[in-house]
This record gives C-alpha cells, sequence and structure tokens, in this order.
C-alpha cells in the first residue's frame, strides 16, 4: 500500500449468510430464515491477529466459515489477497470431532499436501514430521491414531494440519474452548509464537475475553448477526463506547482484584436470530435505548474505533442496568 499504510489481507463486505427454514414432508416450502450472519463488513490486515466475540449464537462461527469459504455468503462478498484454498486455513473448536478417530495423525496432517499435490511420499513424510516438532508434538508418534492423544495434543494436530501449506491466513474457530483450563494457556501461547515465526495473520473467534484480549490486536464484538464495536484491542477494553460490548467486559473476569468491575445483568434472552428486532436489535435489552432505536438501524460509523450505536457510552460512564435506573 502507498505510504507503508497497513495491508489489507482479507476484506469482508456487507456479507449475509442465511439458512432457510423449511416445512412439510412431502413438498418442503421455506418458512423463514435464520439470520446467522447478517450485513457484516470488515477487513483483515496482512500480520495483525483479529478477535471476533459475542455470546453463543451470535453468528461469529459462522463468520469464521464464511471467512475460509466453508459456507458459501447468501450475499455480500469476501476478497482475499491470495489463492483462498492454500492460503486460508482453519483451526476447528472441537478437536475430538474435527480428525478421524480411523486414521492416523500422520495422514490426517498430510491430507492437504496431498490435496494439492505436494511432494513425494518421502517429502510429505518429512514434511509431517517437522510440522509435528514445530507444534509440540513427538515426530515419532506419526503413525498413532487421535485416541491416543490428550485434547491438548489432538488440537496441535489440528493446528499442523492447517500449516501444512504454508498458510498466509488462520481462522481460528473458539480453538481452546473445548480445552482444560490449564491446556489453554499452552496452546494459546503456542498460536502466538508460530504467528511470530512464521509471520501469520490470525481471525481468533472466541467467547472468552480474557484470552481475545491476549491474543488480539483489535476485537470486533458481534451481536445477533451484526458487528457492532470493533476497535484496537485495549482501547476496546478500556474505553468500550457500545453498551453490548460494556456489558459482555463486565462480566469477565479479572486478574487483579482491584481493578473487578460492577457486573451489568442484561434483562431478557437474546431476540431470535429467525426473526430480529426493528431498529437497533439490541434495543429490547440495552438500558440506554430510547425511541429511535426500535425504528432506525445505527450505522456502524467512525474511525480507527467504530461503533454502531444512537447513544453511546461517554469515556467512563458507567453502564447501569434499568433495575439501578428505577
Amino acid at each position: 500500500m502507498a505510504g507503508g499504510g497497513p495491508v489489507s489481507l482479507l476484506d469482508v463486505s456487507d456479507v449475509r449468510k442465511y439458512f432457510p427454514i423449511k416445512s412439510g414432508i412431502f413438498f418442503r416450502r421455506e418458512v423463514g430464515r435464520v439470520h446467522a450472519v447478517d450485513g457484516v463488513s470488515l477487513s483483515v490486515e496482512a500480520g495483525e491477529t483479529l478477535g471476533v466475540v459475542g455470546e453463543s449464537g451470535c453468528g461469529k462461527s459462522t463468520l469464521a466459515r464464511c471467512m475460509t469459504g466453508l459456507y458459501e455468503v447468501t450475499s455480500g462478498t469476501i476478497t482475499f489477497d491470495g489463492d483462498m484454498r492454500r492460503d486460508v486455513q482453519m483451526v476447528f473448536q472441537d478437536p475430538y470431532g474435527s480428525l478421524n478417530p480411523r486414521r492416523r495423525i500422520g495422514s490426517i496432517i498430510a491430507d492437504p499436501l496431498v490435496i494439492h499435490r505436494e511432494g513425494t511420499p518421502a517429502s510429505r513424510r518429512q514434511r509431517v514430521r517437522d510440522l509435528m516438532a514445530l507444534v509440540g508434538l513427538n515426530p515419532e508418534h506419526y503413525n498413532r491414531f487421535p485416541a491416543e492423544f490428550s485434547g491438548g495434543q489432538r488440537q496441535r494436530v489440528g493446528i499442523a494440519r492447517a500449516l501444512a501449506l504454508n498458510p498466509r491466513l488462520v481462522v481460528c474457530d473458539e480453538p481452546v474452548s473445548a480445552l482444560d483450563v490449564s491446556i489453554q494457556a499452552q496452546v494459546v501461547n503456542l498460536l502466538k509464537d508460530l504467528q511470530t515465526e512464521l509471520g501469520l495473520t490470525y481471525v481468533f473467534i472466541a467467547h472468552d475475553l480474557s484470552v481475545v484480549r491476549y491474543v488480539s490486536d483489535r476485537v470486533a464484538v458481534m451481536y445477533l448477526g451484526k458487528i457492532v464495536e470493533i476497535a484496537p484491542g485495549e482501547e476496546l477494553y478500556e474505553r468500550p463506547r457500545h453498551p453490548y460490548t460494556a456489558a459482555l467486559l463486565s462480566a469477565a473476569s479479572v486478574a487483579d482484584p482491584d481493578r473487578q468491575r460492577d457486573r451489568v445483568v442484561l434483562r431478557g434472552d437474546v431476540p431470535s436470530p429467525i426473526s430480529p428486532p426493528s431498529g437497533c436489535r439490541f434495543h429490547p435489552r440495552c438500558p440506554k435505548a430510547q425511541d429511535r432505536c426500535t425504528v432506525e438501524e445505527p450505522l456502524l460509523l467512525g474511525d480507527g474505533h467504530k461503533w454502531a450505536c444512537h447513544f453511546p457510552l461517554e469515556p467512563g460512564e458507567r453502564l447501569q442496568t434499568r433495575t439501578e435506573e428505577q
């Protein structure tokens, strides 16, 4: 990019992914749609880690699969600066379900090399052993089955498979959520070390805000299929502008006991993505909502720090629940 500015590796523009709901036994017809991702636009810069956070069901994993081409988008565009099949890889959430239990891990890690016809059988075996050593596995265990490994080791197998073709972008879909707490830090630190050593770019999907803060350069917050706030990591954590972000942060664990936050308890449940609310989707639960929020959808605006809210929090403002206000 001219002027030495950041280079956009991946651009997501107004992407929507809807899943049809069908009814009937013999003549199935569409009776509705799940708005899993609904108008998301963002970019990922080369060499950075973009964290994506939100409650379960907000659409972050669906967005990850759209980014990698595993899901075809309903509308919108995803532009990648390179060969998406080779240069974009994914680390899946479940290290148990993402590995075929009937195959040896050597052949699992070698799959991308075989599919893309890379090298000879001998060079592939050596590449797999090198990858196993890179992620902290014993190369001598090449012929073992997944059941012979712990959860953390299986996730290392998944990471090795993702790195087989020397990708430029790795999408990590909640890569530590299925692991014991004692193992999570090991895998997260491995991913950070690999990024430094190999020059990787990450999209890191998670619901654990403390993990996202540790690994991410920028953080995007999703709610009901939309990005509601995106900012550099420390700025978002220290000065959230969207009420939903502030509520999420209030529930996150804090290592320093002197910095414990007052917990903000949101009223009600997340609305159904089949029939999302009009206007701002967060307004039924938002303590700051006003009439305008029910009819006018806020745009994601700003420069380095963007938020989609008609009545954002001011720096230092504490979000109050409706019970506290009464």
